[in-house]
């Protein structure tokens, strides 16, 4: 579940993205909505990473290296 949750937070950071470059591109130099698409993918960044470091620390995610 909680992997699934990283993909999830993964997917939305990049639609977050490529809305910011469409309104980076469409909208006038007024609107809003690029800085709004920016809070949006900073916070998913921040989730992702919350996310990421609780599976670590729970013991949910490991690591499988030989080393």
């Amino acid at each position: 579940m909680l992997k699934a949750a990283i993909v999830f937070m993964l997917i939305a950071t990049v639609i977050s993205l490529f809305s910011g470059l469409f309104f980076l591109v469409k909208d006038d130099a007024s609107s809003t909505r690029l800085v709004k698409a920016l809070t949006v993918r900073v916070t998913c960044a921040a989730i992702t990473l919350a996310l990421i470091a609780y599976g670590y620390f729970s013991g949910q995610l490991v690591y499988h290296t030989p080393w």
